[in-house]
């Protein structure tokens, strides 16, 4: 028993990591390899079956799970968001949630085939998009702020309102079989009195963590394990009244934590972050792996039927008349309306409630899991992998090229932003000086006014997301501090710093943890000094800059869609040649490239690696 429990463990741990890495590593949709991964180790391969081992507690640890990633997933629900989005957010959180309904049990009942309770119960279960699995497709598709804010406030608010409806629309239908009109008003009060103390508990919960860390009435050690226990505390007390009014709770508890002003919360974010991850690509894998066989051998042409008026109907339909009149465009409309991906939440309510439906009579609804199921799988693969080129194709995408922050608008850093624009990259050059960023606004660059550590370029930065940052300012300790504040959150290998004063052996001095990757061969002053001298940066093909007969050292290299900056800290790496290498000239090379001596650069796919020669070796 106990080595099938670690082979379990190992299976759904391991496979949830190894298919987010894949994902990562070749651009894939994760929440598709994962709906592969449970498919193969439960109806497949029969490696697990979750229910077999958990029973009943499969239930309750399903509940726990999600809790935890709408905790998570409220934490990324900013008040200020709905300046730019509020009207849209709240058509589709209390227009179109009814709209949805509505035509979902419409279609159930017309093309599906059920009886109209079971039908309008698989109407409620459908209105959840859920964040299980439109976070991951968000943090993959690169869409502008305002059409992710939309799909984000949506999932992440219509998640625990679906979840409670779905629970509510049983309650009733069960008492209505049972001939009990007057418990009706008991339901009512219950849903109530649910989400009044869901709401209740969340609030209260924040700012008692509020007041704790102000006060510093927590040590560090236990902030992160405070915050989870309360949204599981929460979670389960609110249960105790309605059935999923805790998912209520937890949310109401994550938002309210973004929007109080709570110290430190950014670091405990980026752990709970991981930790969601984690219980993501496990959930999603048991739940999958939980099907029986049987889902399988019900699916039918009526359940194809009303699969395709779901992805083609329904969601396109209520979305359209949901929006109408509001200050979202057409194109933004149509993404909305196209992309719904069923996650987590549908599928546990579905199993649950399909088989209570069943026992008090309404033998049909037994269906209503591979329906479910059917809805669940399509909209996963299919939205998986249309939500970026379908963006593209309407603009609302920010685009495939990378994006650089450059920290520091010195004259010498805005000629090397022009050159990085010339060789496909888009630039954002922040600076505290106005008459630094006015300068790159005149050589036709995006520049920022503000300090990059403030609350305010982070909402700047977030209408055009950035993949890399160079640091390059004249103090060395303000480079490592900004490095080790974006770090975490662009990846620590894509944040560099440009050592500001005469040592190059800042490596030494400070641990690499607190700081970016060392950024070129030369300090700050000495490419100042350089500039005013007649150097300059210019774009050439990288295979003229790696060829051996040329002093040129590339700078920057890019290409496929990547950046790689040159550092001391890189590994060694080839296949430059059909890139792009931005390198520094002094004037008589200069000259003699704008005398027509140099070839012509056009925009080219931007880089993986940089081989190692001359001044440049690793």
């Amino acid at each position: 028993m106990e080595q099938d429990v670690a082979l379990a463990v190992v299976v759904l741990v391991a496979g949830g990591v190894a298919a987010q890495w894949l994902a990562f590593r070749f651009a894939l949709p994760a929440i598709v390899l994962l709906f592969a991964a449970g498919l193969a180790v439960g109806p497949g391969l029969g490696l697990i079956d979750p229910s077999e081992a958990m029973g009943h507690n499969l239930h309750t640890f399903v509940g726990l799970a999600v809790a935890l990633i709408v905790f998570e997933g409220g934490l990324a629900l900013n008040f200020k968001e709905l300046r730019a989005a509020g009207q849209g957010v709240v058509r589709l959180t209390v227009f179109a949630l009814p709209l949805n309904w509505l035509l979902g049990a419409l279609a159930a009942r017309f093309i599906g085939g059920l009886d109209w309770a079971p039908a309008i119960l698989f109407g409620a279960i459908m209105v959840v998009t859920g964040p299980t699995v439109i976070l991951p497709l968000l943090r993959q598709a690169r869409l502008k702020r305002r059409p992710a804010s939309f799909l984000k406030w949506e999932a992440i608010v219509n998640d625990p309102v679906g979840a409670i409806l779905a629970a509510a629309v049983l309650e009733l239908v069960l008492l209505l079989r049972w001939g009990d009109d007057e418990a009706l008003f008991e339901v009512g009060l219950r849903l109530g009195v649910g989400l009044g103390l869901g709401v209740a508990l969340g609030v209260g919960a924040a700012f008692l963590v509020r007041r704790l860390f102000v006060a510093d009435l927590t040590p560090e050690i236990l902030k992160t394990p405070m915050l989870l226990a309360l949204a599981l505390s929460v979670y389960a007390i609110a249960n105790v009244a309605i059935s999923e009014a805790g998912l209520v709770a937890a949310t109401v508890f994550g938002v309210t934590l973004a929007n109080i002003d709570v110290p430190g919360l950014s670091e405990l974010r980026r752990f709970k972050e991981g930790l969601v991850v984690l219980i993501v690509s496990t959930l999603f894998i048991v739940l999958v792996a939980d099907l029986d066989p049987e889902v399988f051998r019900a699916l039918s042409w009526p359940i194809f039927g009303l699969t395709l008026a779901m992805l083609l109907v329904v969601r396109p339909l209520a979305i359209a008349l949901a929006t109408l009149g509001s200050d979202l465009d057409w194109r933004e409309r149509v993404l909305v309306g196209a992309i719904a991906p069923r996650g987590i939440v549908a599928a546990a309510v579905a199993g649950l409630a399909g088989l209570r439906l069943a026992e008090v009579g309404y033998f049909e609804a037994t269906v209503i899991l591979p329906m479910v199921f059917a809805v669940i799988a399509t909209t996963v693969v299919v939205h998986g992998f249309a939500l970026p080129p379908l963006a593209r194709a309407l603009g609302l995408s920010t685009g495939d090229e990378p994006a650089v922050a450059m920290i520091g608008a010195s004259p010498w850093a805005v000629d090397l932003s022009r050159a990085l624009t010339e060789a496909g990259v888009r630039v954002v050059l922040l600076d505290t000086f106005s008459g630094a960023t006015r300068r790159a606004r005149r050589a036709g660059l995006s520049a920022i006014t503000t300090q990059i550590l403030s609350e305010e370029a982070e909402e700047r930065l977030a209408e055009s997301p950035i993949d890399y940052a160079l640091v390059a300012t004249r103090d060395d300790l303000y480079n490592a501090l900004v490095c080790a504040r974006l770090g975490p959150d662009l990846g620590r290998e894509r944040v560099y710093q440009l050592p500001a004063s005469g040592s190059l052996d800042l490596a030494s001095e400070l641990d690499r943890d607190w700081r970016g990757k060392l950024f070129g061969r030369m300090p700050f002053a000495e490419y100042e000094r350089r500039w005013e001298d007649g150097w300059r940066f210019a774009a050439e093909p990288a295979a003229r800059a790696l060829a051996p007969e040329t002093d040129e050292a590339g700078l920057v290299f890019v290409r496929g869609g990547r950046v790689l900056f040159d550092s001391r800290e890189e590994e060694d790496g080839s296949g430059l040649e059909d890139g792009i290498a931005v390198v520094f000239l002094p004037p008589g090379t200069v000259a003699r490239a704008e005398a027509g001596g140099g070839e012509p650069v056009g925009t080219t796919e931007p880089v993986n690696a940089v081989r190692s020669r001359g001044r440049t070796s690793r």
